[in-house]
């Protein structure tokens, strides 16, 4: 495929000719301004929402899940009992899981259960997934997972690290099923796809902490409930990419399988799904990292595991062992990462190899099972066999305090120095601006952008949603909630982009970036929040030096993704017509990598949101300590509510960004 043609003249001339003024931009922003100059004196309504005519959505919402719970039935069967009913066919597979490699199969329960079988030793775990290791990638991957587990072991995070396993067992199977099942379905009929679309929009802007109330109440509190949170927050890049992965594959072997007389049936399974192999892989191992992101805050419902460590560790401020567990966990993610990336590559491969005999093909599977018989008759007699020792753990709990320690006492009044020049001279002024500005001003603006960059669809779509915010009365801390996005954001750019920029033409430091931001990305959200609360106290500031850490990898990676992605050939050409290095990159690179950095910027300021409604425990008041208030009250209107007012934030940005990018591909005639 040749690249889309493109008038070089638009990209490499280095004109200075002046920047032309949209005329509607220019009326659209005086009459915005006029509106604000006229204050809350003249026109009171406008800059604040009347109470008589919010909408009381939060009580709706709480009567209907009152109604859901109490009173809904389907014939024999209430609401609940069928929700209960799907909470225990889940818990089945993560209870055989979880007694498999951590508890044990055990007779009776709680603090009177007797262990008849013990689960499989350490090792043998270990043993486990080197060889599925070997198998997929080589002695390289099979030495690293093998180190991820073994940190897991060493460091004293091994029960913890298999409660968490456990749980990513089951949900990542009934995700990629589920997914699976459903991208199919919005592949073959175009009316389920347009009503998936905003559900899936919804599931994956929607904090995690709205509806966890809701799933409190319908499925109990405990490890199943867990995993259908962590269903509903993983599931949505599965059922998209198999959309897209089946909508890309060639029409070729489509007529070839027509020509061969499949059907519909055949055609899915056996023609479009191993096509798109490669693709839904992709989307394997999105829902596997999602699982894995999501343990922490499953834990405030009942998971258990490193995601508890986490989270306790958070409320005793205790760093060291907080990073620990946090560590574990990013062992854990990259493992499994690693694996899932492998497996995909040796799906491919193996689609095209000959059929091969029964000891090639199944010869990593019989050396595993024995390896586990002889180490589990070894480890009934040598208990150092069974359990790791105690004696050989090692801990970097105290150093990481110690570290902490000694920066507040160093340089304490340099880091509030610069914590109060950014809060006075950046972070109060713009959240005083926020605040002040008309909400029907700011309605009617973004409607307007909705119309310039999109039509009158995305204009309805984003007067609407700003609207409801406004309607709900959550336009106040939804301000709040948009000056912290948008401080961070901005902070994210500037230190992302000139990083992306510098990568983009050095090979060896991109190599080294990517590590960085790969490990910076299987990080728990929460984990970040630590370090920022013993250095800076809770507050704005806090909230925001977590966010920008946990949002700058999108806006690097995107970065080095536009420049590389440049026409060579244009380069060639600039440099033909004289353009110095510093033009070249303004001019050509920059230029034509915009629609890819603007993509970039939307992923970080969704990053950024979802981190907002964690950093509520840091003492910010914006939607997100809205959110978690609704958790601690059991109140689920009022999560749901605040939680939706994120989720159209959300949405506004990503159309609103998406269409400038659209626009900015065609003027550059990229598309």
């Amino acid at each position: 495929m040749t690249a889309p043609a493109l008038d070089t003249s638009r990209v490499i001339a280095p004109r200075l000719t002046p920047a032309r003024i949209s005329v509607p931009w220019l009326v659209a922003g005086i009459a915005f301004v006029a509106l604000w100059l006229a204050g809350p004196e003249r026109l009171p309504a406008l800059f604040t929402y009347p109470k008589d005519w919010l909408i009381p959505a939060a009580r709706w919402i709480g009567d209907f899940m009152k109604w859901l719970v109490n009173e809904a039935s389907f014939g024999l069967f209430t609401f609940t009992q069928l929700t209960r009913f799907i909470a225990a066919i889940i818990d089945l597979p993560y209870r055989f899981a979880l007694s498999l490699i951590s508890t044990g199969f055990l007779s009776g329960q709680g603090s009177g259960a007797v262990q008849i079988v013990p689960p499989l030793p350490w090792i043998a775990v270990i043993a486990i997934v080197v060889l599925l290791g070997l198998y997929a990638g080589g002695r390289r991957l099979a030495i690293l997972v093998g180190v991820c587990f073994g940190f897991l072991a060493v460091f004293g995070q091994w029960n913890s690290a298999m409660v968490t396993l456990a749980s990513i067992l089951v949900a990542v199977p009934i995700g990629v099923v589920g997914g699976l099942l459903l991208g199919i379905a919005a592949y073959r009929w175009e009316r389920f796809e347009r009503a998936l679309t905003p559900v899936l929009d919804l599931m994956q802007t929607i904090p995690v902490f709205a509806y966890l109330v809701p799933i409190l109440f319908l499925f109990g509190f405990g490890p199943t409930a867990a995993v259908v949170a962590t269903l509903i927050y993983a599931m949505p890049p599965m059922t998209r990419i198999t959309t897209l992965a089946l909508k890309g594959v060639p029409s070729e072997i489509l007529d070839l399988g027509r020509m061969i007389g499949c059907t519909r049936r055949q055609m899915t399974w056996r023609i479009m799904v191993p096509s798109a192999r490669d693709s839904l892989m992709v989307g394997v191992n999105q829902v596997i990292m999602l699982s894995l992101n999501m343990v922490i805050i499953a834990s405030m419902i009942g998971a258990g595991g490193l995601g508890f460590d986490v989270l306790a560790a958070l409320r005793r401020l205790d760093i060291g062992a907080g990073l620990e567990a946090g560590l574990a966990i990013v062992a854990l993610a990259v493992a499994l990462d690693r694996l899932s990336q492998a497996y995909a590559i040796k799906a491919g491969e193996s689609a095209h190899a000959a059929e091969a005999g029964f000891v090639a093909r199944h010869g990593y599977l019989v050396g595993a099972l024995a390896f586990v018989m002889i180490t589990a008759i070894i480890g009934l007699v040598v208990p150092a066999v069974q359990s790791y020792p105690d004696a050989l753990k090692l801990s970097t709990g105290t150093f990481f305090n110690e570290v902490v320690r000694w920066i507040n006492v160093n340089f304490f009044d340099t880091f509030e120095a610069v914590k109060n020049a950014l809060l006075l001279n950046v972070l109060v002024p713009f959240k005083r601006f926020l605040a002040e500005l008309p909400w029907a001003g700011v309605v009617a603006l973004l409607a307007f952008a909705g119309w310039r960059l999109g039509g009158w669809r995305l204009a309805l779509t984003t007067g609407a949603l700003s609207f409801l915010i406004a309607a709900t009365g959550q336009w106040d801390k939804a301000t709040v909630t948009v000056y912290l996005c948008g401080i961070s954001v901005v902070f994210a750019a500037l230190i992302g982009i000139p990083v992306g920029v510098l990568a983009a033409e050095r090979d060896r430091l991109w190599r080294w970036v990517q590590a960085v931001i790969d490990t910076l990305q299987t990080l728990p959200s929460f984990v970040y929040l630590m370090p920022a609360v013993m250095l800076f106290r809770v507050g704005d500031f806090t909230a925001m030096i977590a966010v920008v850490a946990y949002a700058i990898a999108p806006a690097i990676r995107y970065t080095v993704l536009g420049l590389r992605r440049v026409d060579p050939n244009l380069i060639e050409a600039g440099r033909a017509m004289g353009c110095t290095r510093w033009q070249i990159l303004t001019k050509i690179k920059l230029k034509l990598a915009l629609p890819e950095i603007m993509l970039g910027l939307n992923q970080t300021i969704m990053f950024a949101l979802s981190m907002l409604v964690i950093t509520a425990l840091v003492g910010t008041r914006d939607l997100g300590q809205e959110v978690y208030i609704a958790l601690t009250k059991a109140d689920t209107g009022r999560g749901l509510v605040a939680g939706l007012a994120v989720a159209f934030i959300a949405i506004i940005a990503d159309r609103l960004i998406a269409a400038g990018a659209a626009r900015t591909k065609k003027r550059l005639g990229l598309v």
